[in-house]
């Protein structure tokens, strides 16, 4: 006898998992298999060969002083994401801390939240092209520096550098952790605040040992938003930093320019394994499905 309950189930699973297949599995299955095509000047070959990945990681046998570009380039990448990641959590907890612990008004939480999303209602791209005039070699903070007398000529690493990069990604990206981990802590008794605080406990003491372990669910769901935007990203760092400085983004975005698709799609391949393997290690840290 056929359980009405169960297929009654997957029937209303059913329209999420079509969506989920044509907009994720079906174009993931397209970049693998293209992956392993050859190209030449002039066409594609849909044949297999695992030429594409041979190149990615061609020069990568030798010493520690002699990387390949490509993990020179996940290195660089790497290296925005764990800064973005710092920073943003830093910022993106204190802010959340601030709305869940210090705002007692409801009403003004949410004017607070409007407040924050003001910047995601204009595109990502002007809101990094207004960080030129202010950062530039004769932009405002420039400008200042040299009236105050602080400097004696333009300071050159606040456009176009790593700096500039980090900043529009904290610029971009702080919001997607400040949402998650104000939610956790909304969820928090605050019977355990008052507590620690009546057993004692300093204010830094209750976030370290109250606030900080009962937030981790919203701390792990925004750090993989925020890694995950970050390693994929390629408008950010061509627009801050000058189209001077390398990405993986950016290079599948230039070897797709150039028509080498399975250059492209091998990169993007391994792109995902190496985003993927981080998100595995975030979430042996907490364990979703028993926290949410």
């Amino acid at each position: 006898m056929v359980n009405r309950s169960a297929v009654s189930a997957w029937l209303q699973a059913l329209p999420l998992a079509a969506v989920f297949a044509v907009f994720f599995l079906i174009p993931l299955a397209l970049i693998v298999t293209v992956s392993f095509w050859q190209a030449t000047d002039y066409e594609l070959i849909p044949a297999f060969t695992p030429q594409a990945y041979i190149d990615l990681f061609s020069g990568c046998g030798g010493g520690p002083d002699d990387l390949c570009v490509t993990l020179r380039t996940y290195g660089s990448t790497l290296k925005f994401a764990l800064l973005t990641w710092a920073i943003t959590g830093l910022v993106g907890f204190t802010v959340a801390y601030f709305l869940a612990f210090h705002v007692r008004s409801t009403l003004v939480q949410t004017l607070l939240f409007i407040v924050c999303t003001v910047p995601f209602w204009t595109s990502n791209v002007i809101r990094m092209i207004s960080w030129i005039p202010l950062l530039g070699r004769n932009g405002l903070v420039n400008d200042a520096l040299l009236g105050l007398g602080l400097v004696k000529q333009p300071v050159e690493w606040l456009l176009y550098s790593d700096f500039s990069v980090v900043l529009a990604f904290v610029h971009l990206y702080t919001m997607f952790m400040i949402v998650p981990i104000f939610n956790s802590m909304m969820r928090i008794d605050r019977s355990l605040i008052e507590a620690a605080r009546d057993g004692g406990a300093s204010a830094w003491q209750t976030v370290r040992h109250v606030v900080l372990p009962l937030s981790k669910t919203g701390i792990l769901i925004g750090s993989i938003f925020v890694v995950a935007l970050v390693m994929g990203d390629f408008v950010t760092v061509g627009v801050m930093g000058g189209q001077q400085i390398a990405s993986v983004g950016k290079t599948i975005q230039v070897q797709a320019s150039y028509l080498q698709f399975p250059a492209a799609a091998a990169n993007a391949v391994v792109l995902l394994a190496v985003v993927l393997m981080m998100i595995v290690a975030l979430m042996r840290l907490v364990d979703l499905r028993k926290e949410l």
